[in-house]
């Protein structure tokens, strides 16, 4: 029951505060219910609803202030409704797929219901004033994937207080007095990623509010398979401070139907993180889910009777209905009103999202459908024609895809024909297309005035005899020049602080910037990660490094299903412009050699993809990186920071653009595509060659994603008629990406007087040991072999076999 202290907490909220949650509660209830029918009708494609986890997340809001973030999951939808991010006609909408943002300012149609977020971007592209918002990152489905975007969103206020340097960004933070609020099922908690960023939270000791939804199930499995001792609060106990001032968390547990506890301990758990920075957890227990999971089934074939019974009688709304009534707050008629219109105004919601949706989508069949009848009158097609046009009119429920499929189809069958109604069909199906392309295409990359593609390039230049260094020393005067000119940008990952990386690129940079810009971490790929991205959705440029490029598979999954789709997902309603500094290529052995390039290419599209030759281009790169809004990863060569180089006298303002490739060695006979570490090794051989008289034009394609935008490669084939695709990942993977990129896309298929080539590594890890590297990677003798194969095909009196 609740206790004295509990009930004057809720007691300072007001009748008209208490009702209105009240309210808030069951017309959120009732859009759970309603929606799920939407889907049976047919309506929707899915439906997954937060009915059960209502008054929790109405003591929530009351503890959710401007400035403060959200990082949750799809069964939020009361916070929202409370915190005043959304609307009920916008539930439904997003529950359609309407894919106007105004409908659905979250996602615009792209993600399933549930998936909340705020439009941190203004129309061009820029932050808004964060400050002065309640702002939501975007949701994603993968569990607890959520929570490595927390710890940055939290560390993030952390910098903003701590750093005297950032208090001019008033637009993101005021004295980092932001809140980074999290919820998770309790299932979820069993993730890796959950565990990784408590520890990681502890650590830092940052403003993180995790609330833990324990409606005791994971779908259909019982919390006694999902969490030792069946409960998260108890298993984190050794997380718990043992004092002010002293690292940890402060745990919580409160019951999810006592309304007055719950607004108590928000309360409290929030202004404990805001002022102090401790993280908080709040393991919100007894929790019920009405409706099961999900509309892909019932929950009753799992629950037993009696646990049903339980729910029933625990619902949050019934108690707080009793609560309410036993103190006096209202009256059962004035309880039965809300509850009453709150149908109704679900009901209207609803309503009105489904004629926004559906209306355009009619109009659009319409159009279409009268312009099919003028080519069948014109063109006196009867049969298959008319029948599908009538088809088309008599659909009850159009979609958008039946519509472009009806008049592609139509307009298949009078191939050939020339009439003005087959003319006029065509230009509606083009602008269809390009429409829909909007809706379903756009953003993956930004579209703003900061977007990498429209950063100037700017020339390296050298003074007069500039002496040879180590190459990494480049890299060290790059961020160093970078790091005076923004003090937003920071760098954190394993071994990056007091030493300054393993290959000391930030050597010394720490002692000169200080610990709060360049900052050591833990091993825990995941959440570096993770932190860089909360923090460059707050307004700061995070270089977040992982130090080997085979332990970027413990975050592909993150920069995957999260930075990656961004800004698609959320239609350009959000940016994260975060670095991923790591290297790769060649060096020793299965796990430090790595060049899964092919699986990075496959799972990251949004983010650039960045392979420089070199530490120069690197630094190029990096600058022009600093100056975009956009993210991307750089792969720098594990074997080229002994090399030496020169540093350019404007090493920190030199750009260099993506998607341009360097032509590094003029030829006639042969291109040959490559980039990174094999740059060196194809350039051997190439002088190799031309001492037997094979002419080889040698080209680095630098960025991988974008990829040859100017078809410098088209053009260097057409000259030379014949080209070899070298990498070191494995067969089948970037080299075969390189190959579809030119002879598909750029079409240098009708220049080619001989088979296409791609030489790529064995379909292994790279063993141990130099020769364990020769014999599984492309060397020179690989490529001298293949190139002179080519030759000999094209001329063999010219080039006799050698073999």
């Amino acid at each position: 029951m609740p206790t004295a202290e509990t009930a004057v907490a809720a007691a300072a909220l007001s009748k008209e505060d208490l009702l209105r949650d009240y309210r808030l509660g069951w017309e959120s209830r009732q859009a759970s219910l309603a929606g799920r029918k939407e889907v049976f009708m047919g309506k929707a494609k899915f439906g997954i609803f937060g009915d059960g986890k209502e008054v929790p997340q109405l003591a929530m809001a009351h503890a959710f202030r401007v400035g403060d973030f959200r990082a949750g999951y799809y069964r939020d939808q009361t916070f929202m409704f409370a915190a005043g991010e959304l609307t009920l006609q916008q539930y439904f909408a997003q529950l359609y797929a309407h894919t106007d943002i105004e409908a659905d300012p979250a996602t615009g149609g792209r993600c399933m219901n549930g998936h909340f977020a705020t439009r941190l971007l203004d129309d061009d592209g820029n932050f808004k004033n964060l400050a002065e918002l309640k702002n939501s990152s975007a949701d994603v489905s993968p569990t607890a994937a959520q929570m490595p975007r927390l710890v940055g969103l939290a560390y993030a206020s952390k910098l903003y207080r701590q750093n005297p340097e950032l208090h001019e960004f008033k637009q993101f933070s005021v004295n980092g007095n932001e809140v980074a609020f999290g919820t998770i099922g309790n299932a979820s908690t069993s993730e890796g990623m959950f565990f990784e960023a408590i520890n990681a939270a502890g650590v830092l000791q940052i403003p993180m509010l995790i609330s833990v939804w324990d409606d005791h199930y994971g779908i259909s499995v019982p919390a006694e398979y999902q969490t030792t001792k069946q409960s998260i609060s108890e298993i984190l106990k050794g997380f718990q401070r043992e004092g002010e001032g002293q690292q940890g968390f402060e745990i919580f547990v409160v019951r999810g139907w006592d309304y007055p506890a719950l607004v108590e301990t928000y309360q409290r758990a929030a202004e404990l993180c805001r002022t102090q920075h401790v993280p908080v957890l709040i393991h919100v227990t007894e929790v019920t889910q009405p409706q099961g999971h999900s509309t892909s089934g019932s929950h009753e074939r799992y629950k037993s009777k009696e646990r049903l019974s339980w729910e029933e009688e625990h619902d949050c709304l019934r108690k707080m209905r009793e609560w309410l009534l036993t103190e006096g707050y209202a009256t059962e008629d004035e309880l039965e009103q809300i509850e009453t219109e709150s149908k109704e105004v679900v009901k209207q919601a609803r309503l009105a999202a489904w004629e926004a949706f559906f209306n355009p989508i009619k109009q659009e069949r319409d159009e279409a459908v009268t312009m099919l009848q003028k080519l069948v009158a014109e063109d006196g097609q009867e049969g298959a024609l008319s029948e599908m046009v009538e088809q088309l009119r008599h659909n009850t429920a159009p979609i958008r895809a039946d519509i472009v499929r009806a008049v592609r189809r139509a307009l298949r069958l009078v191939r050939g024909q020339r009439s003005a109604a087959r003319r006029d069909l065509q230009q509606w199906l083009e602008q269809a297309l390009a429409e829909n392309s909007d809706r379903y295409n756009s953003y993956l990359y930004s579209q703003s005035e900061q977007s990498v593609l429209n950063i100037p390039e700017v020339k390296a230049e050298f003074a007069p005899n500039t002496p040879q260094v180590d190459a990494r020393e480049v890299l060290q005067a790059c961020f160093d020049a970078n790091f005076r000119r923004d003090p937003s940008i920071f760098a954190i990952g394993e071994d990056v602080g007091r030493i300054g990386d393993v290959n000391q690129a930030f050597a010394g940079l720490q002692e000169k910037f200080g610990e709060l810009r360049v900052t050591d971490t833990g091993i825990r790929e995941c959440t570096i990660v993770g932190q860089g991205i909360g923090a460059a959705m707050r307004g700061l440029r995070p270089i977040t490094e992982i130090q080997y490029l085979d332990y970027l598979l413990y975050a592909i999954q993150i920069l995957s299903d999260d930075v990656a789709c961004l800004q698609y997902r959320t239609k350009g309603g959000q940016k994260a412009p975060l670095i991923v500094r790591t290297r790769g290529h060649r060096l020793e052995g299965v796990w430090h050699s790595g060049s899964p390039i092919g699986m990075i290419l496959n799972s990251i599209r949004g983010m650039h993809v960045l392979v420089p030759r070199n530490m120069t281009q690197a630094a190029g790169f990096y600058n022009t990186l600093l100056r975009a809004d956009e993210p991307a990863l750089v792969i720098e060569c594990l074997n080229g920071y002994r090399l030496k180089e020169r540093i350019p006298a404007n090493v920190g303002e030199f750009t260099v653009p993506l998607g341009v490739p360097e032509v590094l060695q003029q030829g006639t006979d042969i291109t040959v595509v490559t980039y990174g570490s094999m740059c060196r090794i194809v350039m051997d051989a190439a002088k190799q060659l031309a001492e037997v008289g094979v002419s080889v034009e040698v080209i680095d394609v630098q960025t991988l994603l974008p990829f040859d935008l100017q078809h410098v490669i088209t053009d260097s084939v057409r000259k030379t008629s014949r080209v070899l695709f070298a990498d070191e990942d494995v067969p089948g993977g970037a080299t075969a990406y390189m190959m579809q990129q030119v002879l598909d896309d750029q079409q240098a298929y009708r220049y080619l007087d001989s088979q296409p080539r791609c030489l790529a590594a064995q379909p292994h890890r790279p063993p141990y040991g130099s020769d364990g590297d020769y014999f599984s990677k492309p060397n020179v003798e690989d490529v001298f072999d293949t190139v002179y194969e080519l030759m000999q095909e094209a001329d063999p009196k010219r080039f006799p076999a050698i073999y």
